[in-house]
């Protein structure tokens, strides 16, 4: 499964999965159809599948423009979704998998950011090779996504599923929000040495112009203050030792940063 990364809106990513072997590809929350269309066509590829994380606008506004030069792609996204999603047709709950080319993908609910929020974990395709994360906007590049229709117990129940992949797990976050997540993560754990040494290659990449998607989940762990709500150093930071009003206490600093 090859992996297109490609910009789109402001700042948005959109993510074509291309299997060679039969020409055929999918896409994950295809915020608009013009790039998406254009990827398949340099690679002579056929859409199949659709996969939404959840129904906000920048990330299905492409779906039905691409349904119509591609009337037999299926569109996945959460059962939740029901009637949100334009064109959905498959209803996803926890547990399910969708199989694309040779790749089975696991569905995980990951409620808080919208009540409906599913990601999409591919496992390794062979030993010793990453996972593939495709999460939508519930963790960011060190940062997490802003509570819309869920609460801080369901967030932090969500983060702590997708903290407990393995650490070799490719992040494929929907926005390059990745320098103003780690600004906002020095300012509440400037202790933190891994974080420092992280945000002075985001400034390089920045200044290249490169993009910092994907992320691992290791580096993540280590960095991104939305997945060490538990640790000693950030739960002195927001002065409870509750993980979820430490939680909860970050992301209204965040919210207001």
């Amino acid at each position: 499964m090859q992996i297109h990364r490609l910009p789109a809106l402001s700042d948005n990513y959109i993510f074509v999965l291309y299997f060679p072997d039969t020409h055929q590809a999918a896409v994950v929350d295809p915020a608009e159809a013009e790039p998406v269309l254009d990827c398949l066509f340099s690679l002579d590829a056929r859409l199949v599948a659709i996969l939404n994380t959840h129904h906000h606008r920048d990330h299905v506004g492409g779906n039905l423009a691409l349904l119509q030069r591609f009337p037999d792609a299926v569109v996945y996204g959460g059962a939740e979704d029901r009637e949100r999603i334009p064109g959905q047709q498959q209803f996803l709950k926890e547990g399910d998998r969708v199989v694309l080319g040779d790749r089975p993908a696991d569905i995980l609910f990951v409620p808080g950011h919208t009540r409906a929020h599913i990601a999409y974990y591919f496992p390794p395709a062979s030993s010793g090779h990453p996972g593939d994360l495709f999460c939508g906007d519930t963790l960011f590049a060190g940062g997490c996504g802003r509570l819309f229709e869920g609460t801080p117990t369901q967030m932090v129940h969500s983060l702590s599923k997708l903290r407990a992949l393995p650490d070799n797990t490719n992040i494929w976050c929907a926005h390059e929000y990745t320098l103003k997540n780690l600004q906002f993560a020095l300012s509440v754990d400037p202790e933190n040495q891994a974080l420092e040494l992280r945000y002075q290659e985001t400034l390089r990449q920045q200044q290249l112009q490169q993009p910092t998607v994907p992320s691992l989940l290791e580096v993540e762990k280590q960095t991104n203050p939305f997945l060490r709500w538990d640790t000693p150093a950030l739960q002195a930071a927001m002065n409870t030792s509750d993980p979820v009003q430490s939680f909860a206490r970050l992301r209204g600093k965040k919210d207001m940063w």
